[in-house]
């Protein structure tokens, strides 16, 4: 893997890269502890210049057409794939995640950008039959204006392009505010927006105190819609300041994820779907499996195969080729995965493998870990991890599966693992989460709804529901006398 050189980063606004005389952020490296860059430490004025080159370059970029704006998307998406390992390299620095899984990411954002450059295309109106005939009723489709796209650590070049690439189809512009603990992977998209011609302040790129520049985006009316991925206890925040403007709001939230494993599923393609869900970024992930519920008749062989399996992973710095867990992202976030595990060994749950914090080129790294006989009693099983920690719990019928399942104020992803037709329709069915994955441990793709129900968010983002969050319906009556 060819090193990429460490640098002072800088913020883009209006094609000017800034940030001279700012204070700076280290970003670094979980996987060893060191510093691989900086970027600016950006607030209220940075984010107004943005806002204000954001609004003026909204006045043309709206009037051209859906093709003029999918040759850009176009040419952004050739650039990703041609710079993939470049951007794979800088992602895997800056927040640990293993090498392969970072090339995976980077194609992932560019499918929402080739996805959205043809999706523009498809905003239709409608010409409505009218009840007079001295009327024409029309209704036209017309971007909602400046959109703020903020985002997290966990999936910094897959977040962003799933926000930028339907506002930037739909005709609005963006400002850009990524997580300050993995921001390098923006300012490559930025550069790269900048190379495919995006006209000045079309796309900006602003970095630094997240409380001070939400606040100017907050307080700003010229900026129309926020589009934010989280925790959900900044997302009510966000519900709460967007109130005073009516500022339209999509937010991807928390996750509790269940996975349910019926005792007429197949065993080995359930550990293999466990495996796809549980263990992807070290369970840095928002729809990853946090509670996994078995079946009494198949809940041994299950426990047993999928133990043999999670020894298997290699964990270490995500630069190597061969490491299948990283380092989780700091110190707060191994504290908090211990902690749950610690509190399940406490009331009565046993360790089937992994279970400790690993020590490892000053690292923040924990063990790849399977519990077994937990209950609803352990925090494991109410909060979410956010870590390589896999809790199975005993069930003893479906409706119990569903029961538990359903027992949080999440409701982003689900799984459930059953062999028969009937019995897996009946409960999805039941199951409130915006996303189920069926015998399938990896569910996302550019062209489907990704989103929660309850307290997971509001909106959905990809598919062709997700340029419908950018756009405003206009509805217009044409009298022909």
């Amino acid at each position: 893997m060819n090193e990429v050189k460490t640098k002072n980063y800088r913020m883009s606004i209006n094609g000017e890269w800034i940030g001279e005389g700012l204070d700076l952020l280290e970003v670094v490296n979980p996987a060893n502890g060191q510093i691989v860059g900086t970027v600016p430490n950006g607030g209220e004025r940075e984010a107004a210049q943005a806002i204000e080159a954001a609004h003026h370059a909204f006045l043309t970029w709206s009037q051209t057409t859906a093709y003029e704006r999918a040759g850009y998307l176009k040419r952004l998406h050739q650039l990703m794939l041609d710079n993939q390992e470049e951007l794979a390299q800088l992602m895997t620095m800056e927040m640990g995640k293993p090498i392969n899984e970072s090339r995976g990411e980077v194609n992932y954002a560019a499918s929402f950008i080739e996805w959205f450059a043809e999706e523009g295309k498809r905003v239709y109106g409608e010409t409505i039959p009218s009840h007079a005939g001295s009327k024409r009723l029309q209704v036209w489709k017309k971007p909602v204006g400046v959109v703020a796209a903020i985002t997290p650590w966990n999936f910094p070049a897959a977040m962003l392009t799933r926000k930028i690439g339907p506002a930037l189809a739909a005709g609005c512009t963006v400002i850009m505010k990524p997580s300050g603990e993995s921001p390098l992977s923006a300012v490559k998209l930025m550069e790269l927006c900048e190379e495919a011609g995006f006209p000045k302040g079309v796309v900006n790129l602003v970095t630094g105190s997240s409380s001070k520049i939400a606040k100017a985006i907050m307080d700003d009316a010229r900026v129309r819609k926020i589009t934010f991925t989280g925790s959900t206890e900044v997302g009510k925040i966000l519900i709460r300041q967007s109130a005073e403007q009516v500022k339209r709001l999509s937010l991807e939230l928390g996750g509790h994820a269940p996975l349910i494993v019926l005792d007429d599923a197949n065993v080995d393609l359930a550990v293999k779907g466990v495996m796809a869900s549980k263990f992807r970024n070290a369970g840095q992930t928002c729809i990853c499996a946090n509670r996994i519920y078995v079946q009494a008749g198949i809940y041994n062989d299950f426990v047993e195969k999928f133990a043999e399996a999670v020894k298997k992973l290699q964990v270490g710095n995500g630069a190597s080729e061969e490491v299948d867990i990283g380092p989780l992202i700091n110190q707060a976030g191994l504290d908090k995965v211990n902690h749950h595990v610690q509190d399940a060994l406490s009331k009565g749950a046993a360790v089937v493998t992994g279970g400790e914090p690993i020590t490892k080129d000053g690292g923040v790294f924990f063990a790849p870990t399977v519990i077994k006989d937990v209950d609803q009693s352990m925090v494991v099983m109410q909060e979410e991890t956010f870590g390589p920690v896999a809790p199975v719990q005993k069930i003893a019928s479906e409706a119990e599966a569903v029961k538990l399942a359903n027992d949080t104020p999440y409701g982003l992803a689900a799984y459930v693992f059953t062999e028969n037709v009937a019995r897996g329709t009946r409960v999805i069915e039941q199951l409130n989460f915006g996303i189920v994955g069926w015998n399938d441990g990896a569910p996302s793709a550019a062209q489907v709804p990704f989103g929660g129900m309850k307290e997971s968010g509001i909106g959905r983002e990809g598919g062709h529901e997700g340029i419908d969050a950018f756009v405003e319906s206009q509805y217009v009556s044409i009298g022909m006398e």
